[in-house]
């Protein structure tokens, strides 16, 4: 772990134009910086960074963040990558932190394990450019595949000479670990001599998605039947087959604009896409989809087209990581080749554009292809048609989010449709395959954990919501969300002698019954916490930059507002100009109607206008919370009102109305007596 102490001297150190710009073009608007968004496709600039925030935020597709959540959106880094990375660039030395010797020490082995690979990177790639043997046999090879020498560069592509041990004496020489050479896969040990793995291949640098080598494959270019095709790394500490994705490095951004991700089985496949301008694609190896890899692409898309040969290898390869692709929520779609072909000879053969509109054309379902597949061989067979259904059904049943529910009926439809079965019988049989795999999960499961998710879901399937109530609780949530911003936008402020504005507001919710919302709440929690053990750490950064990252997010959500004061607005509209008694001074009927018809937004933007009124920004948030806390309480009373007759509830009923009517006659005139001056 980096040490806290690296943390805050990177973030003391933090310039957002300075690292925004290096990968927008930005220029000065006013107080903040214009540009073109990274994020979508945009002709009109709608990209703004504000230095005095230290926030970005997209008015075209709404992606908004600090510093380090940009660099982890747009180079999909991790947040330790993403610190490691800041204090590169500011010369930050950074602290690790450890929990045991063991930590530490793969930790350390790690680190020497990228050192190594970076050096072989770069000794490869020398000697495919820089000796006669490279050029001769790596070099031309590449080139007789169509490669440019520019994506040789790219790829970092390379060549290991014929020499028994020419990378192992070179690698003694400058003193790397013989040890650790061993582990990388570089050097071998054959008769208690060390010597090199990869002779007389040319060289594929496997980088992880920030770019560091995690490894090789290495291909044979003379016939040798004994001698396998590829040599792969071996796995170590940094090398772990299941969790990479050949080329995610030079495709993630454009996996992110295209919202695609295509997937094809090898290194030529991906290199030769790319040079032909489809640079989303990233390679499997050839192995089964496994569901780290899954992951990593829904890091960056939820779309999947998985682009393999027609032969039959490839169709069975396509198959195999279907039903983990669905659990993991991706939309899949396939496309096969035309036999013969592999993407890397075919979008040789008819170019780029030709190749993207094959793509767009042939693009099949997922789900319908398998189910196409298996029907080929069904015949008249009742009891191969049976074990179809089965396979079918059970593959339904791992489309298991939410969200996609709508999917999942469209599929058992469509699928009876084909199969020519009872649509109701293909419902049955899809929820018997959820509840079994949910009967073996709980068996898995401690007790106590199987219970409560058996009562979460008698929970939610006893939930009742009409549309008022929801309407109501939306609401509260956006006032909620208000008073947090109140807190992080003034809470450090002087509210009177010896006392600071976040006093006055976390006095004014003495408990939790206030907020429902768990992440407001939370942040509220942290913000109490801090202003009583280190209230001198506490500023928008401590929760802009804070470590929980779902923290940070909020923080970030609450404080990227559009609205910025203009010189007009100054000199017109001020609180002096009385346009504040105009817009409140209203009859009670309208200023309800006010709170009711816009969700606050008409007091919140007004509010953020108006210059010098930070006590009557932090009391109407306060006061409007209780109100709107007020008002759902007096609606739940009116509903129970309907529920019961006895008199004496009807009395405790009536009486609790009046109380609540009267709480809110007098906040709407606390609200008047601070609104109007």
């Amino acid at each position: 772990m980096i040490s806290q102490n690296t943390i805050q001297q990177i973030l003391s150190r933090l310039d957002i134009i300075d690292v925004i710009g290096g990968f927008v073009k930005l220029k000065k608007r006013g107080s903040n910086y214009l540009g073109l968004c990274p994020f979508h496709n945009e002709r009109t600039p709608s990209f703004t960074v504000s230095p005095a925030k230290e926030l970005y935020k997209c008015f075209g597709c709404g992606k908004s963040g600090n510093t380090i959540s940009f660099l982890m959106e747009h180079e999909k880094y991790s947040y330790a990558d993403t610190l490691r990375w800041l204090a590169q660039k500011y010369n930050v030395e950074v602290e690790e932190t450890f929990q045991s010797d063991e930590q530490r020490q793969s930790q350390l082995a790690a680190d020497s394990l990228y050192i190594i690979n970076q050096f072989a990177q770069q000794y490869f790639s020398n000697q495919l450019f820089e000796t006669e043997e490279g050029k001769d046999i790596g070099l031309s090879y590449f080139k007789e595949r169509g490669f440019r020498e520019d994506i040789i560069k790219k790829f970092q592509l390379g060549y290991a000479p014929e020499a028994r041990d020419a990378f192992t004496k070179e690698a003694l020489a400058k003193q790397y670990n013989a040890e650790l050479l061993l582990k990388t896969g570089l050097v071998a040990n054959r008769n208690d001599q060390l010597m090199d793995n990869y002779r007389g291949r040319v060289i594929f640098p496997v980088q992880n998605h920030s770019g560091k080598v995690l490894g090789f494959g290495a291909r044979i270019l003379k016939k040798n039947d004994k001698a396998p095709k590829y040599i792969n790394t071996p796995e170590n500490e940094i090398y772990i087959k299941s969790k990479i994705l050949y080329g995610s490095y030079f495709a993630r951004q454009a996996i992110d604009k295209a919202n695609e991700c295509l997937l094809v089985e090898g290194y030529t496949d991906v290199i030769s896409l790319h040079q032909a301008g489809i640079e989303n694609v990233v390679a499997s190896g050839g192995t089964s989809l496994t569901p780290d890899q899954l992951r990593l692409i829904k890091k960056y898309s939820s779309n999947l087209t998985i682009v393999y040969d027609g032969d039959a290898a490839g169709v069975k390869a396509a198959l195999r990581g279907l039903d983990l692709a669905l659990e993991e929520g991706l939309h899949v779609k396939l496309v096969l080749i035309p036999d013969g072909d592999d993407p890397d000879s075919y979008v040789n053969k008819v170019g780029p554009q030709a190749f993207k509109a094959f793509i767009e054309k042939h693009k099949k379902d997922f789900i319908l292809f398998q189910l196409e597949v298996a029907l080929k061989d069904v015949g008249n067979d009742s009891i191969k048609k049976s074990e179809v259904v089965n396979r079918i059904a059970e593959t339904i049943s791992r489309i298991n989010k939410a969200e996609d529910f709508t999917k999942q009926q469209d599929y058992i439809k469509q699928c009876a449709e084909i199969l020519k079965i009872d649509e109701a019988g293909m419902h049955a049989l899809v929820n018997r395959f959820i509840r079994d795999r949910i009967s073996s999960l709980e068996r898995k499961q401690p007790i106590d954990e199987a219970r409560k998710i058996e009562e979460n879901a008698k929970k939610g399937e006893a939930a009742d919501f009409d549309d008022t109530t929801f309407n109501l609780l939306h609401k509260d949530e956006l006032q909620e969300r208000e008073v947090a911003r109140i807190l992080l936008e003034f809470g450090t402020r002087p509210w009177e002698e010896n006392t600071l504005t976040a006093n006055y507001v976390l006095d004014e919710l003495p408990d939790e019954t206030l907020i429902d919302n768990q992440d407001v709440l939370r942040l509220i929690n942290v913000y109490r916490e801090m202003l009583q053990l280190q209230p001198a750490a506490l500023n928008r950064n401590f929760f802009l930059y804070h470590t929980d990252l779902q923290l940070s997010a909020l923080a970030v959500s609450l404080l990227n507002t559009p609205y910025e004061e203009s010189e007009r607005w100054k000199t017109e509209f001020s609180s002096s100009s009385g346009y504040q008694k105009q817009l409140f001074d209203k009859p009670y009927e309208d200023f309800m109607k006010i709170i009711d018809d816009n969700d606050n937004t008409e007091l919140s933007s007004y509010l953020l206008l108006v210059q010098d009124n930070t006590r009557e920004q932090v009391s109407s948030a306060i006061h409007y919370l209780k109100l709107r806390k007020v008002r759902r309480m007096l609606l739940q009373n009116q509903l129970d009102f309907e529920k019961t007759n006895t008199p004496t509830q009807l009395q405790m009923l009536n009486q609790t109305h009046l109380h609540l009517k009267n709480l809110e006659i007098e906040l709407t005139r606390k609200m008047g007596a601070v609104l109007l001056k």
